[in-house]
């Protein structure tokens, strides 16, 4: 089977699995840990470019990590806390299911462009580049927005 078909599929599951738990994410309390911890998990991907045929250029390494910023914005603006019962929570966003939906379908329009022109291997290490780039600066604002909430939580005390 072709490795763009297989990725694709696999790239559906991975968005339904993120919007599965972050509908269970709204039911619970968060803390810091939960915020801070994916990306650290998600680093060890890295070790993908020790292969030589996910290695990238200075310009792709460029262009995944402008765009991945710049689709990170979105999910800064869709995800905000409050204050349930003495605990700081995420709030359920409905504009995050369709944010994350258009980006999984975009990602696959990409993937079915790009592949005719990228190696596989580049294309891959592209977009786990451009992933890294939406989350991290997604959950430092999502840390410094849960930081915000917790001093004004317990200063209240």
């Amino acid at each position: 089977m072709n490795y763009v078909v297989v990725s694709s599929i696999g790239a559906v599951f991975m968005g339904f699995f993120v919007l599965f738990v972050r509908m269970k994410a709204a039911k619970k309390p968060t803390n810091a840990k939960k915020i801070i911890l994916p990306p650290i998990f998600m680093s060890t991907g890295a070790f993908m470019y020790v292969v030589p045929e996910f290695r990238l250029t200075p310009m792709e390494i460029g262009e995944a990590i402008i765009v991945g910023m710049l689709f990170s914005i979105l999910l800064i603006k869709t995800s905000n806390f409050e204050i349930r019962d003495n605990d700081i929570y995420l709030k359920r966003s409905k504009a995050f299911i369709y944010i994350l939906v258009g980006l999984l379908i975009l990602r696959l329009i990409l993937k079915a462009i790009l592949s005719s022109t990228i190696d596989i291997g580049q294309l891959s290490g592209m977009f786990f580049l451009l992933a890294y780039s939406m989350i991290v600066p997604w959950r430092v604002a999502m840390y410094r927005s849960y930081r915000k909430l917790y001093k004004e939580l317990h200063n209240q005390n």
